[in-house]
């Protein structure tokens, strides 16, 4: 199995965040950055070290964060084939 396909059956669903932040140079300016990673919600784990990372690289300070979450795989839409069926 995959990373991705692991960490969505555990839980992890597809997180996207909007981020607003002012220019180094024209701090009035506000620019758009789009992040998208699998995250756990409500902790938001992943968001939460990208933001860290970017308050302690990145010159342009935080404006604002949007968050979207939605979960691509839940317990009730995994099952277990009960046949296999094989075509010559």
């Amino acid at each position: 199995m995959t990373s991705s396909l692991l960490r969505q059956l555990s839980g992890y669903g597809l997180t996207t965040a909007q981020i607003l932040y002012h220019l180094p140079d024209h701090p009035k300016l506000l620019q758009t950055y789009v992040w998208q990673d699998y995250d756990l919600a409500p902790e938001f784990p992943e968001l939460n070290r990208f933001l860290d990372f970017w308050k302690r690289e990145i010159e342009g300070p935080l404006h604002s964060v949007k968050v979207a979450h939605h979960k691509i795989i839940s317990a009730a839409e995994v099952r277990l084939a009960s046949a296999e069926f094989a075509l010559n």
